[in-house]
């Protein structure tokens, strides 16, 4: 299929999602400060994919240093996860995977320059192919919940694109079909960012799985119809209680899936569950320039001079969660007690 972030001869390549569906472009990375460029311009997005492109763009920013003695190359690279981790503030996988390289520094006095820098290229690579089976294993977990025959709405891209590869959401979707189950996808437009639009619903259909596109306004209809048997949802950061950061629009399919009585999943791992932000309102969230508002592939589509909000992100409370997938199982609620077991 594609690959969304790869490491290929001491650069990062990565497809360009702004692009998609019109145009398959893949663009290389050689410097750190691209790397975080790309993050927050949205080239890459999603925070498992996020969390992979930065730990790689740390590994271009060490390859870069040209310190000699292990103190001043400590100091540098310092600088390089700075700046990395000032990409994006609510994807909490963005400042694990730095944390996690910082750690391959602070943890290895005994190695020189050129061996750090060997064994932070080695710890990118190694989290981007846990990545990908992390994934598998969050689809198998998350696979046996759906029902065969049901269809699933799910909101942005939670899928390979998001993910190192085949995804969240979708990786779940995509473990109930490898169980032989059928399944039926209604993905939301996700505006303004047009996610599901543009990305979910390419994605699914280059692999062959039944989808129906609908706008955001749509699915309180589409339910109320008792088409839809489950949702399942990605997210950028889980709060210790179980309250889940994800694309804004979440929370108001939450409540949707409440009222009508539908489970409402979140697919997600370990590296996205936050133990040390206690609850869902201490999460920061990104407010994005008004322009993804106000216009729509270039074009004005709404009056000069309007006043605009643009949060990236909203928080769904824990308790509308069914029950939050993760690679080491299905944890319900209580979520405080069962998240928290997950990291023993």
């Amino acid at each position: 299929m594609f690959r969304t972030v790869e490491w290929k001869n001491n650069t990062v390549v990565m497809i360009d999602q702004r692009l998609l569906p019109e145009k398959e472009v893949y663009r290389r990375y050689r410097s750190h400060k691209d790397v975080a460029c790309a993050i927050r311009d949205m080239v890459v997005r999603g925070a498992p994919a996020i969390g992979v492109a930065a730990a790689m763009g740390a590994a271009l920013g060490a390859l870069r240093i040209k310190a000699g003695d292990r103190k001043a190359f400590r100091k540098e690279f310092g600088k390089v996860a700075t700046l990395i981790a000032s990409a994006r503030p609510t994807a909490v996988n963005l400042f694990w995977a730095v944390e996690r390289m910082r750690g391959v520094v602070e943890s290895n006095p005994g190695l020189d320059v050129p061996a750090l820098k060997k064994r932070l290229v080695d710890e990118a690579l190694r989290m981007h192919g846990e990545d990908i089976e992390i994934n598998r294993l969050i689809g198998k977990h998350g696979g046996r919940l759906l029902k065969s025959g049901s269809a699933v709405l799910t909101h942005c891209n939670a899928g390979a694109l998001a993910t190192a590869g085949y995804g969240t959401a979708l990786g779940v979707i995509r473990g109930a079909i490898e169980r032989k189950k059928r399944i039926k996808v209604y993905a939301d437009e996700t505006r303004p960012f047009l996610q599901g639009a543009r990305l979910t619903a390419w994605e699914l259909k280059k692999d062959g799985i039944d989808v129906t596109l609908i706008t955001d306004s749509m699915a309180g209809y589409i339910m109320s119809k008792g088409l839809i048997g489950s949702v399942v949802v990605g997210a950028d950061r889980i709060a210790a209680n179980g309250d889940v950061a994800n694309k804004i629009g979440t929370y108001t399919v939450a409540v949707l899936a409440r009222e009508h009585g539908i489970p409402f999943y979140v697919a997600a791992p370990l590296s996205t569950i936050d133990l040390k932000t206690s609850r869902g309102d201490l999460i920061p969230i990104e407010e994005r320039d008004p322009s993804e508002v106000t216009h729509m592939q270039k074009r004005r589509i709404a009056p000069k001079g309007v006043g605009v909000r643009n949060p990236a992100f909203d928080v769904t409370p824990a308790r509308l969660v069914t029950a939050i997938i993760t690679e080491k199982g299905v944890v319900r609620s209580p979520y405080g007690k069962g998240l928290k077991a997950l990291f023993k």
